[in-house]
């Protein structure tokens, strides 16, 4: 049975080949958090990966994990102090909804990711060029300044070819999506 550590290798694999034919076009590099600033949905799978990537961090460096606990938890008072009902709904819902809020993952010292190894699908995906399902999926406004649209296509890759993180979200039915706050701040 294929398990989130196959996705999670595939999609990464993905990544690295877009990367690599995006070449000096591709603008991510560490400190650059543009695509950390605000709430956005994450799988129940996602949830389980940053929780796991949480604990695996409070082993290693528990004084690193306490300032993500921290921050995650200012997030969603912050959030809910804003939208007190249903709060990761209307949050995700509005598209300007905690628009200047940071990821509790990033480190707003060094502008880079705590939980990088578990980090959610949807930041795996960002940046370079890539299709899920035969679409082509946003890239980063940073990236390609200057490229015409058949630049960026050469460099496209299908991420997740056969689908696997539907398969594996099969297990999690009726569970709702969240954000990274609520998710780090739950356990």
């Amino acid at each position: 049975m294929p398990s989130d550590r196959d996705l999670i290798q595939i999609v990464d694999a993905s990544l690295a080949e877009a990367a690599r034919l995006a070449g000096a076009w591709l603008a991510c590099r560490p400190g650059c958090a543009e695509c950390c600033i605000g709430p956005f949905a994450i799988t129940p799978l996602d949830v389980q990966r940053l929780r796991e990537g949480l604990v695996d961090l409070e082993a290693r460096d528990p004084d690193r994990a306490a300032r993500v606990r921290f921050r995650a938890a200012e997030s969603v008072a912050r959030l809910t102090n804003e939208f007190p009902e249903d709060t990761v709904a209307q949050v995700l819902a509005i598209d300007e909804a905690g628009e200047n809020e940071l990821c509790p993952a990033l480190d707003p010292d060094t502008r880079t990711c705590d939980l990088y190894a578990a980090r959610p699908i949807t930041c795996r995906r960002f940046g370079p060029p890539l299709r899920f399902n035969g679409e082509s999926l946003a890239v980063c406004e940073l990236c390609f300044d200057g490229a015409t649209p058949d630049e960026v296509e050469k460099c496209e890759v299908e991420i997740d070819p056969e689908n696997l993180e539907e398969k594996l979200l099969c297990e999690f039915s009726g569970q709702p999506e969240t954000i990274v706050a609520f998710a780090l701040s739950a356990i």
